[in-house]
């Protein structure tokens, strides 16, 4: 009944009373409140697994390691190729055929033993003829030698024998000839007379000139005046003479000075010591002589005329030059060339020479014949060894009295490392084996590629060669090794990555763990400065900061790059 009168006063409201308002949508609201609600609460609750999820992805970036003590060994690694102590890949730069080839591969060669004589007929008959072009050179040059030595020769007798030269000294007697006259050489150009010296030639008794000597004192009396002058006897006669009544004579001259009257007119006689000259004779100038010319051709000056005083030696005038310096200049150009040309031969006859040498192959190292690719009996050729797809090598020896490798260290490494360091390392090819050595140099000249630069390290394995290669350690393989800088001992270390760049560690605030130790929230980690020391490639000492058992958190970069892979 109820139900029907609300539905009837709701249907006929009664005219002229107020409408009555009823609250239609007062029910709706309160569904859109409720499902409001209920939306709010579903994606509060999404909203928090999302953040409790978000921090267990977070927290699985992160890698726990703990602070402890550890032996640590500080080392500088790299990689590196075994090589023999030394090589050597016997080539050669001649063809020909191989005369011998005295070895075999396995045998044990000594330094300078002959791997190979190579057929060397051609090049003997090429030094045959470079030694002939050498002779038919020298003979060359000796000719022209003389040539030119003729010439100079030639040419310093002309300049000495142009100059008009007085052969005595005395007194221009007469000229015979003016200048611009054109002589033969021997033609007389004047007559010097010695005036102030005179000699007197006179007999003595051979029995008394016996025993005088050149340069005895001798006195002259002069004939009419029985004036005496002293002088010296200049010459004895070597043979006797008869001289008046059949005695045996021997004529001696003596020279005295002219005191200004004696001509060759005037007489005397001589005496030596107590003997007489047994009769008297003349007087005769000194020096009376012809000076005549030594050269053929222009009396160019002559600075004498009659009257003149000279002396010997004195140069009086000249003859006109002739000029040979043209024929002088060719010859010493020709002489040059001739030189030249020897020189080419003894060049041309050395190369040929050293290419002999080139036919024998010889071991410039002790070794083992690693491998041997020709024969006696065989044809060599380099010209054509790469096309005709033959070995560009004859043999290969290895000196295996030990073994070397080298490696590249970093420019920031490198100032770790000296000489006599140990070394250990592995071989990719021989596992579960490991090696030792030393670092035998250092070298300075580095290599810089982008920025960067390396240095080789030459590392001496340990150990004789030979027995490492029979344990299977062979020449070419590729090795790991750790350069010993420092063996540390026990002490306290973390993984290297757990360190930053800035000295700092990742550790666990207030809320970060749970009761089991795990993270629960990766934002309350916090840093933690520390002190470091000495590292190697995997671990870094802590000299403070940290205490042993402490537990640092490392980033899992592999982790983060999964997850921001899958756009966690």
């Amino acid at each position: 009944m109820a139900e029907q009168t609300i539905a009837q006063e709701t249907a006929a409201p009664v005219k002229g009373q107020p409408k009555l308002q009823v609250p239609k949508k007062k029910n709706k609201w309160i569904k859109q409140f409720v499902i409001l609600a209920v939306i709010a609460a579903v994606v509060a609750l999404i909203f928090s697994q999302c953040m409790a999820g978000g921090k267990q992805i977070l927290a699985g970036n992160y890698l726990p390691a703990a602070a402890e003590q550890r032996e640590m060994t500080v080392a500088v690694t790299g990689p590196g190729t075994i090589k023999p102590n030394d090589s050597y890949k016997a080539t050669t730069l001649v063809k020909g055929e191989i005369l011998t080839a005295p070895f075999e591969e396995g045998q044990t060669i000594r330094k300078d033993d002959v791997l190979f004589t190579i057929d060397a007929s051609d090049v003997e008959n090429s030094i045959k003829q470079a030694r002939t072009g050498v002779e038919q050179a020298e003979l060359s040059v000796q000719s022209a030698q003389l040539n030119y030595d003729s010439l100079v020769r030639t040419r310093n007798d002309n300049t000495r024998d142009r100059q008009v030269k007085a052969n005595a000294s005395g007194v221009i007697n007469k000229v015979y000839v003016d200048p611009g006259d054109n002589l033969t050489a021997g033609t007389v150009i004047a007559d010097i007379l010695d005036r102030d010296n005179m000699k007197l030639t006179v007999p003595f008794h051979s029995a008394d000139a016996a025993g005088f000597y050149v340069g005895q004192p001798a006195s002259v009396t002069v004939g009419g005046t029985a004036e005496i002058l002293y002088g010296s006897i200049s010459e004895i006669s070597a043979t006797d003479s008869v001289g008046p009544g059949g005695t045996l004579v021997r004529n001696v001259t003596v020279v005295v000075t002219n005191p200004g009257a004696l001509s060759n007119t005037s007489t005397g006689t001589a005496s030596v010591g107590t003997a007489a000259s047994s009769s008297s004779a003349a007087f005769a100038y000194n020096a009376s002589k012809q000076l005549v010319a030594k050269y053929t051709g222009e009396l160019e000056t002559l600075n004498i005329k009659e009257g003149d005083r000279v002396t010997d030696g004195q140069i009086v005038g000249q003859f006109k030059e002739k000029d040979m310096q043209d024929q002088i200049d060719a010859a010493a150009i020709s002489l040059s060339n001739a030189k030249l040309s020897l020189r080419n031969a003894q060049d041309n006859l050395q190369r040929a020479q050293d290419s002999l040498d080139d036919y024998t192959i010889t071991s410039p190292i002790d070794g083992t014949v690693i491998e041997k690719k020709y024969k006696a009996g065989d044809n060599v050729d380099p010209t054509t060894a790469t096309t005709a797809g033959a070995s560009t090598y004859m043999a290969v020896i290895y000196d295996m009295s030990r073994l070397t490798f080298d490696i590249n260290v970093d420019e920031l490494d490198v100032v770790k490392l000296k000489v006599g360091q140990k070394v250990r390392f592995t071989a990719d090819a021989l596992e579960g084996q490991s090696f030792t050595g030393l670092v035998e140099k250092v070298n300075i000249n580095g290599t810089t590629v982008n920025g960067s630069t390396t240095y080789p390290v030459s590392v001496t394995v340990d150990g004789d060669g030979s027995t490492l290669a029979q344990t299977g350690l062979y020449p070419g393989m590729n090795v790991s090794a750790n350069i010993i800088v420092e063996e540390a001992g026990s002490v306290l270390c973390v993984p290297v990555d757990a360190v930053s760049r800035n000295n700092t560690v990742l550790v666990a605030g207030d809320g970060a763990l749970d009761e089991k130790g795990n993270i629960v929230d990766p934002t309350k980690l916090v840093e933690r400065e520390v002190t470091v020391g000495r590292n190697n490639s995997d671990y870094i000492e802590i000299l403070s900061g940290l205490t042993e058992g402490e537990t640092v958190y490392i980033q899992n970069s592999a982790s983060s790059a999964m997850n921001m892979m899958m756009g966690g």
